[in-house]
């Protein structure tokens, strides 16, 4: 009988990451949404090409940040393939070019064809490839910066054209500067969580800084539309700046 080969998997806050060999690595994320689209009974409203495009983001954000680059995109809808199923898929697919990839290279995935639905629903997997030494994970240490880039925004307040929020360009900007130690798309959890969630996987803590009274910490940050990075606090303001997204240091990590 032939043994079965079972790679070391490993959770990293919202990513798997299985070890291909000793130089490769699949980072697997996901996200999904529900009650908000186009549909009779959704409680937020939103075209399906929206709906798509954030749903997306969000799992293309987290595969990014800690250094994967998508090969596979899966498409679960919980809608009838056309038209909301199509719409959403438009979505889907042009949040996949803004990496310069063809979606039908990468994108598939599958729709309810056999019962009418009244909300909307749909769940996006996103698998990339990642090279281990690229892996931003366990890079943190005492006297680096932890900062907020974009702000924090969920529901109705979310558009496509925000200049508030951060998207994958953003995130490609800060993957080009090395200095960047560690990347966290905020999402429903709040800033707060998420940053200390971070740090205490590394038994640090956070120094925090006087925090301006219109940004709130434990606010769900919706379909990922801010990001905590870390590293050199001055590396951290000039990558910011090349991104023209709102910066704000929010602290340093210092060993409990």
């Amino acid at each position: 009988m032939r043994q079965s080969i079972i790679p070391i998997t490993r959770r990293h806050r919202d990513t798997t990451v299985i070890d291909l060999d000793r130089n490769k690595a699949l980072v697997v994320a996901c996200d999904s949404a529900g009650a908000i689209g186009p549909k009779e009974a959704d409680v937020i409203p939103v075209p399906g090409y929206v709906l798509g495009r954030f749903t997306a983001r969000v799992a293309l954000l987290e595969v990014l940040a800690v250094g994967g680059w998508p090969v596979c995109v899966v498409n679960t809808l919980c809608v009838e393939p056309r038209p909301t199923g199509e719409e959403i898929n438009r979505g889907v697919a042009d949040e996949i070019r803004v990496l310069g990839i063809e979606p039908g290279d990468i994108l598939t995935g599958s729709a309810e064809k056999n019962i009418p639905t009244a909300q909307s629903g749909v769940g996006i997997t996103v698998i990339g490839l990642a090279e281990k030494s690229a892996l931003r994970i366990g890079r943190l240490g005492e006297g680096d910066g932890i900062a907020l880039l974009g702000r924090p925004k969920v529901g109705s307040e979310v558009t496509l054209d925000d200049q508030h929020i951060v998207d994958l360009k953003t995130a490609c900007v800060l993957l080009d500067d090395p200095d960047i130690r560690e990347i966290v798309p905020v999402g429903s959890r709040g800033i707060f969580d998420e940053a200390s969630s971070l740090a205490g996987l590394y038994g640090l803590q956070i120094s925090w800084r006087e925090i301006p009274p219109d940004i709130d910490l434990r606010k769900s940050a919706g379909p990922s539309t801010c990001l905590l990075i870390m590293g050199d606090p001055a590396a951290l303001r000039a990558a910011a700046d090349k991104t023209g997204k709102p910066f704000l240091i929010l602290g340093g990590l210092y060993k409990i």
